[in-house]
């Protein structure tokens, strides 16, 4: 028994090991080909190391233009994604309902529809309303996109913040809304986090969506923008690529480095709730 013990933990620990070497694989090439004066597909240590490849890229037609139209669209698209989760997870949370749960049934189930199975109505709507081709067009459907799945993360940890709290502001005179910005946000930062990182790292990677409701090259984000290194008849500029791709992520780096404490932490009672 213990030398199964043995093999069936070294066998799971070859097999974690080896996923470990697939995700690690590309995020090395990422790195060492942005450096490589000569890179290719291949994964190798380059033999001398160049910015030559940050220098082409870091224009504003190719890099700052894109990354700052990916930073309007996701950064209103997740802040408008917060908001409307926090304010529909309320309700669903504090007052008890028969359609609560078919309701909270309902947006599961819109999670698991794919975006490029309602493309074809939501473009011909956009064109019936004027907002093909919008920016604020594109933050509304990425927030309504995203909005489900945040609703129903944004519930279950607002359920962990305890109700005596907010009864007790009520006794004090304050309304729903007030206790909701002043007691249960404040105390459910770590569920605030989750969603902002969640939505916001979604709507960052996503192609498909302003790849078909914007229809200017000026207002495309880095996301859609990144496809331009993919050149006619496989020509390929790796090493731009893999500059372009260092930049592209780092602001989602940023972000889960600023809110890595949040998400780290618990809720923030402090004693609040005694007896």
């Amino acid at each position: 028994m213990p030398r199964k013990r043995v093999s069936r933990r070294l066998a799971a620990d070859v097999a974690l090991l080896l996923v470990a070497v697939a995700f690690a694989l590309p995020l090395a090439w990422v790195v060492l080909s942005s450096v490589d004066p000569h890179a290719s597909l291949r994964v190798r240590v380059p033999d001398g190391l160049t910015t030559a490849n940050f220098r082409a890229v870091l224009t504003p037609d190719i890099t700052y233009t894109p990354l700052l139209n990916s930073l309007v669209l996701c950064g209103g698209g997740t802040a408008l994604t917060v908001v409307c989760a926090a304010l529909a997870a309320y309700p669903l949370s504090r007052f008890r309902s028969r359609l609560g749960r078919p309701f909270l049934l309902s947006v599961l189930f819109a999670t698991s529809l794919p975006i490029t199975a309602i493309m074809v109505p939501v473009y011909a709507l956009f064109v019936r309303v004027n907002l093909i081709d919008t920016l604020q067009g594109t933050i509304l459907f990425f927030a309504a996109s995203q909005l489900p799945f945040a609703v129903w993360l944004m519930k279950n940890f607002m359920d962990g913040v305890p109700k005596e709290l907010e009864e007790a502001a009520w006794t004090d005179g304050a309304s729903s809304l007030q206790s909701l910005v002043r007691i249960v946000l404040p105390l459910m930062g770590p569920g605030l986090a989750v969603v902002t990182v969640f939505s916001f790292v979604m709507m960052w990677g996503n192609f498909f969506v302003p790849f078909m409701l914007l229809l200017t090259p000026d207002q495309m984000p880095a996301s859609v923008s990144i496809n331009d290194f993919f050149g006619n008849r496989g020509m390929v500029a790796y090493g731009q690529l893999a500059a372009f791709s260092v930049i592209y992520s780092t602001p989602v780096i940023l972000l889960y480095v600023l809110v890595a404490r949040r998400l780290g932490g618990g809720f923030a009672l402090g004693g609040a709730v005694k007896g």
